[in-house]
């Protein structure tokens, strides 16, 4: 939604701090060379994502972020909204086929800032409607269980942080904190421009993982130094054409 209202900036490099506040004064946000409307985006999606918090509140629902979007995208809420074909958005068909989405740190967000912020001015309850990161955990150790019982799942990691090390640990957590019993990953691969540094997540290599319990010496390992979002596509259309 509110495609039509970005500003693209090709020589955002150049800005000053100047330029940056006129961007905000003009009530836009930047994201590198893009600039989004917070009227016509996120103040859009704020008010229907808070309705349906609203009646989630009435209901007595509590469930992971997402699934309240994939609810509003079903009901085709937005449908006015859209700037694109939806045959083109990901989200959308990740709503459709109702994929299993694990999402740590959903509270690092511009919607969980909103969320916040209604359950400040109001007479409470919407922090309670959302799934915490714990249970999300619970959950993500028990679709691997079930689903590596029938299937092999190998791993994915696009960038670093705790988008991925939040789902690759769910096998060490079986395995050395449960004291369970879980097969290894079946392949691992990461596509990250990041390079290896002290601490650094995001750029370490595919071995370091082994020590933590994360993957073993016989993992198919792959590194991909490049941008994800040349790389991934790419991937991602071979699998399906294959």
């Amino acid at each position: 939604i509110a495609r039509d209202n970005y500003r693209e900036l090709p020589n955002y490099r150049d800005l000053t701090a100047e330029d940056e506040k006129q961007l905000s004064e003009q009530g836009f946000s930047r994201v590198a060379d893009t600039s989004i409307h917070d009227m016509k985006a996120m103040h859009r999606l704020n008010s229907v994502m808070a309705e349906r918090w609203l009646k989630a509140i009435q209901e007595g629902e509590r469930k992971p972020p997402h699934e309240y979007l994939y609810d509003v995208l079903l009901e085709g809420i937005l449908e006015d909204d859209y700037c694109i074909d939806p045959a083109h958005s990901w989200v959308l068909a990740a709503a459709k086929k109702n994929l299993p989405l694990f999402v740590p740190g959903w509270e690092d967000s511009t919607l969980a800032n909103f969320l916040v912020a209604c359950e400040k001015n109001t007479d409470g309850g919407f922090v309670d409607v959302i799934s915490s990161g714990l249970e999300i955990m619970s959950d993500l150790v028990d679709w691997y269980i079930e689903e590596t019982a029938v299937n092999q799942v190998g791993f994915v990691q696009v960038g670093g942080g705790i988008a991925g090390d939040f789902p690759i640990c769910v096998v060490p957590l079986i395995n050395q904190d449960i004291m369970g019993k879980a097969p290894p990953w079946s392949y691992y691969c990461q596509i990250s421009d990041s390079t290896t540094s002290y601490g650094s997540y995001s750029g370490a290599v595919p071995n370091e993982k082994i020590s933590w319990g994360k993957l073993i010496p016989e993992t198919p390992r792959f590194m991909i130094e490049s941008d994800a979002t040349i790389v991934l596509p790419l991937l991602f259309s071979y699998i399906m054409d294959d």
